[in-house]
């Protein structure tokens, strides 16, 4: 099977690019099932209802989050019902929502999506390995195929899950960073691996926000409120092919498609 996952979505620009890019690499790649990370999606910080429901509707079949999954108030509303909507796997115990979860294509394999949050540099959570492997374990007891979505801030600890992983998933995808890194690899179990998948939405800006605020607070050191860009859009992401007997990946290739190309 071949899986699209798409990296942070950022605002209404990121969202121009799903409806107009998705169906038009669903055919170029025959995908069977499309992943995509949210976290930035409703104006630029966070997702809602109905930026879900726009996502969806064009062609998303999961959405995982990350750290500012609880930006926008709304989320309250929907992330204890809607199971498509995947939330950090290594919140504490009581924390609304899930952190993985099971689904089923049309040709009837089952994929599994996990979402989870590094903790260098970033907020202390549980630990990512520790609650991710566990997570694993409670999937496979239902399909070998299975996704992770590690939205961190360093390398080095996404790269070391990967490695935690190998041979234990189909893939290990990193989020976050907005920046596609080109060392996309089969690890040498079977599990493909790419540290960041990059940004979809305007490439023409500072990871997605105007370039002129964003230096402005870097030259002055004053509070400035971040716009989402408008010029340049993009969808960054990764096309996976796996063996949906075994659960190991075939191929993994990096996606950089311009809207209106």
């Amino acid at each position: 099977m071949n899986i699209l996952f798409i990296g942070d979505i950022v605002g209404s620009p990121g969202r121009a690019a799903i409806k107009q890019l998705v169906p038009v690499l669903k055919k170029e790649y025959a995908l069977d099932f499309v992943v995509a990370n949210a976290e930035n999606a409703a104006g630029g910080s966070g997702v809602n209802a109905r930026v879900a429901g726009e996502l969806f509707d064009g062609g998303v079949d999961v959405l995982t989050t990350g750290d500012h999954i609880w930006k926008k108030k709304e989320v309250f509303e929907i992330i204890r019902e809607e199971r498509r909507i995947v939330r950090p796997l290594n919140f504490p115990l009581g924390a609304p929502g899930y952190g993985f979860g099971i689904f089923t294509l049309k040709n009837g394999v089952k994929l599994g999506v996990i979402n989870v949050l590094g903790r260098v540099f970033m907020e202390p959570l549980e630990c990512p390995f520790r609650t991710t492997r566990e997570a694993v374990e409670e999937i496979s007891k239902t399909t070998r195929n299975i996704i992770v979505d590690i939205h961190a801030e360093a390398t080095s600890e996404k790269v070391a899950l990967g490695w935690y992983l190998d041979g234990k998933v189909s893939a290990v995808l990193g989020t976050h960073t907005h920046i596609q890194t080109a060392d996309e690899k089969i690890l040498p179990q079977g599990t493909a691996y790419l540290t960041d998948a990059g940004m979809t939405g305007p490439y023409d800006s500072v990871i997605g926000r105007r370039v002129e605020d964003v230096l402005e607070k870097f030259v002055t050191s004053v509070p400035v409120r971040f716009e989402v860009a408008e010029n340049n859009i993009q969808l960054h992401g990764a096309v996976i092919a796996i063996d949906d007997s075994t659960g190991k990946a075939q191929s993994i290739v990096r996606i950089q498609k311009k809207l209106n190309e």
